[in-house]
């Protein structure tokens, strides 16, 4: 009987009991490949790889740091509006066994719990292995000091057939002295229009799309890159490249850029909180897929909003703190279908002050211009339309939200 009463009172205080301490390969390392490990890796924009314990444990009480101050993982987007499929946050349970793992003095735990080691394309891409790749014909020497005017370099493709790109890819040869890089496409097609493809700013990630959806190179096409260099003290040398997937099933949605331009940027000295509004009109129906704000140093906060033919409004993506060395674009999980006639708004504000610690000169009235201490507001998107020969796109009559 007594043995009875034994095991019963074993039995119920076994399930209060606390759960295992996390450890490194079982509890950690998971959530390290799926939220950190893009960047945090040889050759990647982060200062320290995190691939395995050893290059990870030194790193505990600044990992702590940055999680609990939001820092880290970087993701700007305000959780109450929209969802994206690029969303890098902690789970409040990732957070959480995060922070009991270092808490409780990141024990490494058995080697044999281990996931398998994520796999990267080779050459450093962070799309798979690309299907052609174009480079600046030569390396571009960056001075030490000084500004430097846009450089324009074309590269052609070569391309016999029209070529669909699901993914594409920019990466700077020298980061340190990339402020941003833009690849565009002259079609030779008669329109002069030369279309957006891939481009680089700090922080940025690869433009990748569904199967389904890509965007056209026409043959014959060249690429020009334009090039904007921001000279740190010491000369460098870059040679960007871009790297291109192409689609490998029908393409029924053809991705185009557009830009919501706040050209009437004039940022008095000593502004803190500068307001500038721009917008862009929907001519055809369409599905929103992504978006991205672009601001220099004094960017202080980037909203989108979508004001649909029966007046309603919706926040598409608010930005509450903008980083300018993170500015990815924000992938949608589910496309937003916009009808013909929906404006996009965008609303930026600008720190002009000395509490700005990035602000070059809280002295100086700010305009439009290229260089980082200058300033920019432009609102990014990528939206998809049916692609040459596609049906239309589904109905939208009550599918505005």
């Amino acid at each position: 009987m007594r043995s009875l009463r034994y095991l019963l009172v074993v039995s119920a205080l076994s399930l209060y009991a606390a759960p295992a301490s996390p450890t490194f390969h079982r509890d950690i390392e998971p959530i390290l490949q799926n939220r950190c490990q893009g960047c945090h890796r040889p050759g990647e924009a982060a200062p320290m790889a995190l691939l395995t314990y050893e290059q990870t444990r030194p790193w505990a009480k600044a990992i702590r740091a940055a999680i609990a101050t939001g820092k880290m993982p970087p993701w700007q987007a305000d959780p109450r509006y929209g969802k994206f499929t690029n969303d890098l946050s902690l789970t409040p349970a990732e957070k959480s066994k995060l922070l009991a793992w270092i808490d409780e003095g990141s024990p490494e735990g058995d080697s044999a719990d281990a996931p398998k080691p994520r796999t990267f394309p080779q050459g450093g891409w962070r799309i798979p292995q690309p299907d052609a790749v174009f480079e600046m014909p030569t390396e571009f020497e960056v001075p030490a000091k000084g500004a430097i005017d846009y450089q324009y370099i074309a590269v052609n493709t070569n391309f016999k057939e029209d070529k669909w790109v699901q993914m594409a890819e920019v990466r700077p040869g020298d980061p340190s002295v990339v402020h941003h890089a833009i690849v565009v496409v002259d079609q030779h097609d008669g329109s002069y229009d030369e279309q957006y493809l891939g481009g680089y700013s700090p922080g940025a990630t690869p433009q990748m799309w569904k199967p389904s959806q890509a965007r056209l190179v026409k043959a014959g096409a060249t690429l020009i890159f334009q090039m904007h260099y921001s000279a740190n003290g010491k000369p460098a040398r870059d040679r960007t490249r871009i790297g291109l997937v192409f689609a490998r099933q029908p393409v029924t949605e053809q991705i185009a850029a557009m830009q919501a331009l706040g050209l009437g940027l004039k940022i008095p000295p000593g502004a803190m909180n500068y307001r500038l509004d721009a917008q862009v009109k929907m001519s055809r129906d369409a599905r929103l897929v992504a978006m991205r704000p672009h601001m220099h140093l004094r960017g202080k906060s980037f909203q989108f909003r979508a004001v649909y033919p029966n007046g309603d409004t919706e926040i598409l993506l608010d930005i509450p703190k903008f980083d300018f060395n993170w500015q990815p674009y924000y992938y949608l999980e589910t496309p937003k279908l916009l009808p013909r006639g929906t404006v996009i708004e965008c609303t930026a504000y600008f720190d002009n002050s000395a509490n700005n610690p990035f602000n070059p000169d809280p002295t100086a009235t700010v305009v439009w211009g290229p260089q980082t201490w200058d300033e920019m507001m432009i609102g990014w998107l990528d939206v998809a339309v049916p692609a040459p020969g596609s049906a239309p796109l589904p109905a939208l009559r009550g599918a505005l939200r």
